[in-house]
């Protein structure tokens, strides 16, 4: 196992959804650093049903070099799962994941392979600071990672996709048959030895940012409802709150009664009625957003779908010499 782990093959994730800029620039510069360090290394590209030419970029990468692979979906099936294709197809010892628009440090990738030499199973990158982004944004993802930390029972403040794995957590989360899988989360629940590396998120180098505020609430809600049932305990608390408010309005208008200081009631009957009917109706938008889930997970359809496949001379010639 030592001598596994001291010559180990890397292999790079890198998920690309228009960032034809981005793939040779993270070609070039992951194939050098990695190279220089003297790791063995593979990268493969996942062309998450892009609109521009991201897969012409990355098939002209893997023909300058023998270490670059890259999968194409039929369609945008999004970020988690272009993740667990890129991890499906993974050949190393050890996945690292990071994003293609080189965002996550290379350099980084070096470090978190020394740690895994030493005997760490996952390395998680977490962040020191969270780049330029507005004060709503980052206010929105703390509360997110909050949610999720509860959840999980370990701490996301700082969680990102940015990580190394060993080939038995890559295994074990390839074995993890959920359709709406949050990686992010399900790679620190699993468990195993695991350290962090801290790192600073980098401006981009090519192009702009493909997350709109549309797309990162859907992701938001999408992975809390995969990964937590904190929604449904939040219908609990609901109708708590509309009981203990029943209570008190209830114990008020008995004593004007008693009293005699009862009034006609129009007003106060209307506003209950407007209150209880708004919390039942949250209540079944969240039950009804769980129903949702749970009835994708049971049609069992493919996380994905791989539309075309391109590899390095080198990983052509191995195929054809495989029995």
């Amino acid at each position: 196992m030592e001598e596994q782990r001291k010559q180990g093959l890397l292999s790079v994730v890198l998920p690309a959804y228009n960032e034809e800029g981005s793939v040779p620039l993270a070609a070039e510069t992951l194939c050098r650093l990695l190279s220089h360090a003297g790791i063995r290394h593979e990268l493969i590209f996942v062309d998450d049903g892009s609109r521009d030419r991201t897969w012409a970029a990355v098939q002209a990468q893997a023909a300058r070099r023998p270490q670059v692979r890259g999968i194409r979906f039929s369609r945008n099936f999004g970020k988690e799962a272009a993740i667990f294709a890129g991890l499906a197809q993974a050949a190393g010892d050890c996945a690292a994941v990071m994003d293609c628009d080189l965002q996550h440090p290379p350099e980084k990738v070096v470090d978190m392979y020394r740690l895994w030499q030493t005997g760490y199973q996952v390395i998680e990158g977490v962040k020191t600071s969270r780049g330029k982004e507005s004060p709503l944004h980052t206010l929105a993802a703390r509360s997110f990672y909050a949610i999720l930390s509860r959840a999980a029972g370990v701490d996301m403040s700082r969680a990102s996709d940015f990580k190394l794995l060993d080939r038995r957590a890559v295994d074990v989360l390839l074995a993890m048959r959920e359709k709406n899988a949050f990686f992010r989360a399900l790679s620190s629940w699993i468990g195993f030895s695991s350290t962090q590396v801290e790192f600073e998120v980098q401006p981009r180098q090519e192009g702009e940012s493909k997350w709109s505020v549309r797309s990162l609430v859907r992701y938001a809600l999408t992975n809390i409802a995969s990964f937590s049932a904190a929604p449904l305990q939040l219908v609990t608390l609901l109708g708590a709150a509309v009981f203990l408010s029943s209570v008190g309005l209830g114990i008020h208008s008995l004593w004007k009664k008693l009293t005699g200081q009862a009034l006609e009631g129009f007003t106060t009957v209307i506003l209950l009625q407007l209150l209880i009917g708004s919390v039942l109706m949250i209540c079944l938008g969240i039950i009804g957003y769980y129903i949702a889930k749970i009835y994708e997970e049971i049609k069992d359809r493919p996380r994905y779908i791989v539309a075309d496949r391109c590899e390095g001379q080198a990983h052509e010639e191995h195929s054809e010499k495989d029995p």
